[in-house]
């Protein structure tokens, strides 16, 4: 398992595939796929059965995952898109953006 530079909370935008340009926060992480659900982007439609929840059914509009290779960080304070490093400050490990230099 690689080492993920995003974690879920993060605003990141999607730099390739059918949705490029779009921007949400990251749901939830996938880690053994290597894949991010990301808000409102990638909706898909899901047909449902009936059930004792959703007793009527039909189709659900939801988020699939998106693979972790086509999100990018953006950062807070230039709202551009930017990489992530790590660095020792005191004896915590901290992300920063390498645009900006600041502590994520």
């Amino acid at each position: 398992m690689t080492k993920l530079k995003v974690k879920s909370g993060d605003l990141v935008r999607v730099i390739a595939g059918d949705h490029k340009g779009e921007e949400g926060k990251i749901v939830t992480i996938l880690r053994e796929k290597n894949k991010a659900i990301v808000e409102g982007v990638n909706m898909v439609s899901k047909h449902t059965k009936p059930s004792a929840t959703n007793p009527q059914g039909g189709i659900v509009k939801k988020e699939a995952a998106v693979h972790i290779s086509n999100l990018s960080l953006i950062d807070p304070k230039s709202k551009e898109t930017t990489k992530v490093g790590y660095k020792q400050e005191g004896d915590k490990k901290v992300r920063f953006s390498k645009k900006s230099n600041q502590v994520l």
